[in-house]
């Protein structure tokens, strides 16, 4: 049998599809493409009990991504992150089955790892020398370190304002980095035109198809880990939102495998940072896509993306699963920043934390009821946001002093 039941590339907006086994990036009509899998022969040939026995990688679910030959995957360890149950914090908020996929622990300390994992491996096996990305931070070093590990030259550009340490994986792994006195979208068309210039492969948010499956394996992951029945909830910090798209990819293959447990979708919960929220604007609004948002700026760096080139998808899987759009303010944002580490010893990213503001309003409202089973997504380690924890009032002492406690 194929390593990858991979079978063609479709545009996710016309339909139009294309040899998956030459490099493209999107569709003449300038559409996100989507890898399309030979379903009916995974259902013949492939068992959730198998997939169980494999190795705690994500590609444990390799016939449902894209690498043809397994000596082609650029690894680094990724995937099988920890589920932890958020027992104090459920509490506190009245719900009976509340977790966190924590994906901090990911190589490079974001989940961004997944998608640059299998984007990079993709690349590589189809011959790709040179790649180029606008980044807020994250997805910049975490495709800079795999380009490193696979032989590749990676061009990143993000913003001048951009956490320091994404900076320094970006520098010290060989990437060449260019910061610009503005937002990701003024980088975006930076390397868009460097694209055109130099010929350098596109690898900006769903401007090729391969880091949406790298993200989709966080729907799979999820999904296993309840015994391939989905949660009633998946609460996602949303900026270019390919997590989100990548979620509902992966719930609606395991429904057409028939893996999911009667075929029911999780709702799923788009936050956005109130400094930037397109998202949340277009859904309250009844719209298709977003409008730009101006002025975006958040203490959730990582969120602030003032219109997404998928907006249309992301919006498009909320409503299709009943889902909702929220918006949370940067004092809540490092309120359960705070909570989620004092209470629960969970050292989050802000956009981590965005997602327990956003479930407490949620909560709050009725939306979510006490007995339903919520996954909250930390995207990232709080290691690399150390500006947001401060650390005021500690003791200096002497040697010789005497500890005290006031």
């Amino acid at each position: 049998m194929p390593y990858s039941y991979l079978s063609h590339l479709e545009c996710s907006k016309c339909g139009k599809v294309y040899d998956a086994n030459q490099p493209w990036n999107v569709c003449e009509c300038k559409g996100p493409l989507f890898a399309r899998y030979d379903l009916e022969l995974a259902v013949r040939h492939l068992r959730p009990e198998s997939v169980a026995r494999r190795p705690g990688s994500l590609w444990r679910y390799h016939e449902l991504l894209p690498v043809q030959k397994p000596d082609n995957i650029i690894s680094l360890g990724e995937g099988m992150t920890p589920m932890l149950p958020l027992s104090l914090l459920g509490d506190y908020l009245g719900l009976h089955n509340l977790f966190m996929k924590d994906e901090g622990l990911m190589p490079s300390g974001s989940f961004k790892a997944r998608g640059a994992a299998v984007g990079i491996s993709r690349a590589y096996e189809l011959g790709i020398k040179k790649i180029v990305m606008p980044t807020n931070g994250n997805a910049g070093a975490a495709w800079a370190l795999y380009a490193a590990r696979a032989g590749m030259k990676a061009y990143i550009v993000m913003p001048e304002d951009a956490p320091p340490i994404t900076k320094r994986e970006c520098t010290s792994s060989g990437a060449d980095l260019y910061l610009v006195r503005g937002l990701v979208s003024d980088a975006g068309r930076m390397t868009s035109a460097a694209v055109a210039d130099y010929g350098w492969f596109d690898t900006a948010t769903l401007r090729e198809p391969y880091r949406l499956e790298g993200k989709k394996t966080l729907g799979f992951e999820i999904a296993e880990y309840f015994a391939w029945d989905a949660p009633d909830v998946i609460v996602y910090p949303t900026g270019g939102g390919v997590g989100l798209i990548g979620i509902y990819k992966a719930m609606l293959e395991l429904r057409s495998l028939g893996w999911l447990e009667g075929g029911r979708l999780p709702r799923l919960v788009a936050v956005q940072a109130s400094g930037c929220a397109p998202i949340v604007k277009a859904y309250a609004e009844d719209k298709l896509v977003s409008d730009f948002w101006e002025n975006a700026e958040s203490v959730a760096f990582g969120i602030t993306v003032p219109k997404a080139f998928g907006d249309f998808l992301v919006l498009e899987a909320i409503r299709e699963t009943d889902g909702c759009a929220v918006s949370v303010s940067d004092e809540e944002i490092l309120l359960w920043q705070q909570r989620l580490a004092r209470e629960e010893g969970l050292f989050v990213s802000p956009e981590g934390a965005a997602t327990a503001a956003a479930t407490s309003q949620l909560v709050e409202s009725g939306w979510i009821r006490p007995q339903e089973r919520v996954v909250l997504l930390n995207t990232g380690s709080g290691l690399k946001y150390p500006h947001t924890f401060e650390a005021t009032d500690i003791p200096v002492l002497n040697p010789g002093d005497e500890l005290f406690v006031n």
